[in-house]
Order: structure tokens, then C-alpha cells, then sequence
């Protein structure tokens, strides 16, 4: 099966072309087309994602990315063929909201043969619903033109997925021996939460933060030590430039509920505590290093020790670490370490980096999932959800 998946959950224009195989338990994908435009570059001036803006920047980015996608899939043909005015008008009604990326699509299509794919898979929550909308209704609109089923994937089922792949020689990827139930700890600028999967697709939520996401808080904390959007990247620098000239002398953090009877997490208190370090006070880079180094200790404990716990709770043989945090070379070694001398029958499984930032890869990999159990939804039944829920 061949699948076009569309991701535009936040500041990332992705489009990718899979060809996927096999059942639940030993799938394998291999990539025909993957093009991403970051907006973080735009973004920064505003020390965070501005909706507004990634709504535009979508619109605006959605069709040459789509075009160079199957282009890099040898499944663009040029093929002159009016679209007849019941489906212009429809897509036109559809796409109101973004005119710019009604006339781009209507130039393309009216180029373009239908390609060679099975099903669209598209992001329709969790996420920034404006930029979710943009997506959904592209796919929306290639479905009711091509004629293919259509899927709606979970932005946060596709990082716990694409988290349990492993790369083959020959470029491809796949997903088997996976022992359930497998517990996901998603990690991420807006999620912070631990999720059981006991029976493939079926989640249970185990815990989850109770104010800020770990990702959030990382920005926050970034942004008091006067460092540039995103945050994450940059006080792992820090942190990482701390241990190279070994620091061991770091400031005092706390670690929130780590040692309470729950799964569940808070971060508030981390940031407010940075916040008090730093108030009134003009750094040195050294001490802009150790604030770092002890950040990423007092994150990187609590994360581990709810996991733990959560390990315990459910009898989970896999561990998988998802979302944009999974990243940070701090917690992935931190993990790695304690997993394998405090859990050792359980299975770790890291993201490589390319699936750690929103892709449209691992929307694909869920969309083949979903389709297995002829999961599809019709054009008009669509919807981009802001808040949608993994459990």
C-alpha cells in the first residue's frame, strides 16, 4: 500500500509517500517521497509558534511541497486536465479560509494525472487547530479529486509508532518483536503524558502532567537564561558544554512530585525555580552552563522516575520515548543508563532523530496502522481537533 501523509500540527510542513506492508505485529515502510519546511526561522522573532503565522506559512507551502513529494517518488506526471466546475466549486467552498492554497492547488491539479497511491493519511489532532485546519482540508480536498480513502491520524499515535521502528541495511524500516503491553512516555512543547498500549491501537493514559508539558517548560526556562527559540536544543548545549569541562558543582533544583504515589507529573515549580535563580541577576555564560547541566539532571530524574513507577503499574515490556524531547542527548542517555541497570527485562526503544520532530513519516506509519482496520473517514466527515486525545 502506498500512502500520502500530510502533517501540520504546529510550525512543520511535511508531505511524505510510503510504501508500507505486512500486519500489526512485522510491518515494513520504505520512504518514495519526504519533504519538511521548518518555519523555526520565522517563528523565533517571537520566541514561540505564533498560530497565525503557521497557518499562512502552511497555506502558502502546502502544494510545492506535495509537488516535490511525489516528484521525489516518481509519481508526478504532467497531464492537462480541467477539473469539472461541480468539483472546483466544492473545493473552492471548502478552502475559503485559505484562497492561497485554493489557487496553487487548482494551478496543480489541473497539471497533474492522479498518482499512484492507495490512501491519504493527514494530522487532524492534536495540535494548533489553524494549522491543523490547513492540512485536513488539503487532504480533504486530494481525496474528493483522486478518489482515494481517506485517514485520520493522531499526531501523538504516530510518534509512539514510528518510535518502535528499526532501520534495515537497505534503507528501509520496520516495526516487529515488539513485546506489549508497550508504555509510551510522549514528551513533547505540548504533551507530557505516560501511555499504556496493551492490545495494538488501544491506549490507556497512565499519567500525565498536571500543568506544564516538559517541552514548554524547557522554552520557559530557556527563555529566562536569555536564550534563543526553540529552548530545548539550546540548554542541552549548555548542559552538554557543563559536563565537557566537568562541572559537578550545580545549582539546587527541585524535582515536583517525583517521589509521590502517582504517574502523573508537574513542571511549574521547576520553571518558577529557575525563574528565582535568575531574577535580577546578569549571568555568566559558566553560570548559564550550570543552571543548564542542573536543569537537564532535575527533568531527566523526574521523567525517568514516573516512568519507572508507571513500568511497575502496568507490566510493560517495551519502553518507548516519543515527541520532540525524546531528542534531548541528556534524557536519551539518562534513560538508556537506568533502563538498562534498573530494568533490564524491559525494552527501550529511542527514535532516531529524524523521528523525533513532527514528520509526516510517522503519520504514515499510523495511517498504514489505521488502515489495517479499514479506519478511513469521508471527506466531509473531517474534522482538525486541537485537543484530540490519544486514550
Amino acid at each position: 500500500m502506498k500512502i500520502l501523509a500530510i502533517e501540520t500540527s504546529c510550525d512543520e510542513t511535511a508531505i511524505s509517500i510510503l510504501e508500507c506492508k505486512g500486519d500489526e505485529q512485522n510491518t515494513s515502510f520504505k520512504i518514495l517521497g519526504n519533504v519538511l519546511l521548518s518555519q523555526i526561522d520565522i517563528h523565533r522573532e517571537f520566541g514561540g509558534v505564533f498560530p497565525a503565522v503557521a497557518k499562512r506559512e502552511h497555506a502558502k507551502n502546502l502544494v510545492p511541497v506535495l509537488a516535490a513529494s511525489l516528484e521525489e517518488a516518481e509519481l508526478l506526471h504532467e497531464d492537462r486536465q480541467l477539473l469539472p466546475d461541480a468539483i472546483r466549486t466544492e473545493i473552492g467552498t471548502l478552502l475559503t479560509r485559505e484562497p492561497e492554497l485554493a489557487e496553487a492547488l487548482f494551478a496543480f491539479l489541473d497539471e497533474s494525472e492522479t498518482p499512484a497511491i492507495d490512501a491519504i493519511a493527514v494530522t487532524h489532532g492534536p495540535g494548533l487547530e489553524p494549522a491543523l485546519w490547513v492540512g485536513v482540508n488539503l487532504a480533504r480536498a486530494l481525496a474528493m479529486v483522486w478518489e482515494k480513502p481517506l485517514i485520520g491520524v493522531n499526531h501523538m499515535e504516530g510518534h509512539l509508532l514510528s518510535a518502535l521502528t528499526k532501520p534495515n541495511e537497505d534503507g528501509t524500516f520496520e516495526i516487529k518483536d515488539v513485546s506489549l503491553p508497550v508504555l509510551g512516555l510522549l514528551i513533547s512543547g505540548g504533551h507530557t503524558e505516560l501511555v499504556s498500549m496493551d492490545q495494538w491501537l488501544s491506549y490507556r493514559l497512565i499519567g500525565q502532567t498536571k500543568d506544564d508539558a516538559v517541552g514548554e517548560a524547557f522554552d520557559k526556562a530557556a527563555r529566562m537564561l536569555g536564550l534563543p527559540y526553540p529552548g530545548g536544543p539550546e540548554i542541552s548545549k549548555l548542559a552538554t558544554a557543563a559536563i565537557a569541562r566537568g562541572n559537578t558543582i550545580k545549582p539546587s533544583l527541585p524535582r515536583p512530585m517525583m517521589r509521590d504515589d502517582t504517574c502523573d507529573f508537574s513542571f511549574s515549580g521547576l520553571k518558577t525555580a529557575v525563574l528565582y535563580m535568575v531574577k535580577d541577576r546578569t549571568l555568566t555564560e559558566t553560570e548559564k552552563e550550570e543552571i543548564s547541566h542542573a536543569f537537564e539532571d532535575a527533568t531527566s530524574e523526574v521523567l525517568f522516575a514516573k516512568s519507572s513507577k508507571a513500568l511497575y503499574t502496568t507490566g510493560a515490556k517495551t519502553l518507548v520515548l516519543g515527541g520532540g524531547v525524546s531528542a534531548d542527548t541528556h534524557i536519551r542517555k539518562f534513560f538508556t543508563e537506568h533502563i538498562s541497570n534498573e530494568h533490564p527485562e524491559v525494552a527501550l526503544r529511542i527514535p532516531t532523530p529524524r523521528f523525533t520532530t513532527d514528520n509526516a513519516i510517522m503519520i504514515g506509519i499510523a495511517g498504514y496502522y489505521r488502515a489495517l482496520k479499514k479506519e478511513f473517514t469521508e471527506p466531509d466527515q473531517m474534522r482538525a481537533n486541537g485537543n484530540l486525545s490519544l486514550t
